[in-house]
């Protein structure tokens, strides 16, 4: 894999002119950095494997890992696959909004192989934002788009995190401010008949088992070749380890907390709280984001309260899960 050459990172608003620079910056195969409502994404244009192979080598990702391609109206996501019926109904109840579909990839899809991982499957996603939504108008064509960090770190949910991570290595940032949702779409593999729990994210289980009125299948190991993104091990992760389900805290420790009382052993000038009143989806917002303070902070690990696996805590487990996975 290359090594990413050194740029000068812009950092961009979100005013038409500015998008509209965005998306041309896009279209010359630069890599732009962009608001969704799940995490700031890093875009390449999905139909240009040397932007694609530069994306790769900005994240330091394995080029074995999948890409999502983000597509601006639902028609433009069925150009790019076969839907199966299960996936036309789960697209038309949930997109646009923070669900990834894994599909065949159509015969003419334009998105490269490279972005695909040579797989016979395209992951696609019609993004809730209007900033993403402008986006990818201007650069004409679908955009990949991986969380905007290194790979493996935590996500960002405002452009300084992006900053942090990718200053002086892509083009530019669209500053949209913090991110509604906080993690990442939910995926699903929807390759014939079964529709597959590929990864939590922000559209709760329950919601989608509505819709299609049957559970979902649970995917299997995959990390060799994965079907779609964040199913390695190791993932999301801090340069601190994590303790999970922590009932109490060790001298040191920082706390990510959930909810009131506090963790016996918790110290405020290390505790960050998820939500005081209890709420998975404030939680799931502030998830990457107290991560990352707490990483900064001069502790000797982080604990991690329990909390609920209901909705959105099943998509924050899964995150916390592989953060705290060996590396």
């Amino acid at each position: 894999m290359p090594e990413a050459t050194p740029v000068h990172t812009r950092a961009l608003g979100t005013s038409a002119a500015e998008i509209a620079e965005g998306g041309r910056l896009l279209a010359a195969g630069c890599l732009v950095a962009f608001p969704t409502e799940t995490v700031y994404g890093l875009g390449a244009d999905a139909t240009n494997p040397a932007a694609i192979a530069s994306l790769y080598a900005a994240k330091g990702r394995p080029s074995f890992n999948p890409l999502i391609a983000h597509v601006a109206h639902v028609e433009d996501a069925f150009a790019l696959g076969d839907f199966p019926p299960s996936a036309r109904k789960l697209a038309e109840a949930f997109w646009p909004g923070a669900l990834t579909l894994v599909v065949p990839v159509s015969e003419n899809s334009p998105v490269c192989e490279l972005a695909r991982a040579g797989l016979a499957s395209i992951a696609i996603r019609v993004p809730d934002h209007p900033v993403a939504t402008a986006l990818i108008k201007a650069a004409g064509s679908p955009i990949a788009a991986p969380s905007a960090n290194r790979s493996g770190h935590v996500s960002p949910s405002t452009a300084a995190h992006v900053h942090a991570d990718l200053d002086g290595i892509i083009e530019a940032v669209l500053d949209g401010g913090p991110t509604r949702i906080g993690v990442e779409s939910t995926i699903l593999g929807c390759l014939d008949d079964t529709v597959v729990m590929l990864r939590p994210g922000g559209i709760a289980r329950e919601a989608i088992e509505t819709i299609l009125g049957t559970p979902l299948a649970e995917g299997k190991g995959d990390e060799a070749a994965p079907l779609a993104p964040g199913r390695l091990t190791s993932h999301y992760a801090p340069r601190q380890v994590l303790r999970l389900d922590a009932q109490g805290i060790q001298p040191g420790e920082a706390c990510l907390a959930f909810g009131l009382p506090l963790p016996a052993g918790a110290t405020p000038a290390l505790t960050l709280n998820l939500s005081e009143r209890g709420d998975v989806a404030e939680a799931a917002a502030n998830l990457y984001q107290h991560l990352r303070a707490l990483d900064a902070m001069d502790a000797q690990g982080i604990a991690v309260a329990d909390f609920p696996r209901r909705g959105l805590g099943e998509a924050i487990h899964d995150r916390l899960m592989r953060a705290a996975a060996p590396r």
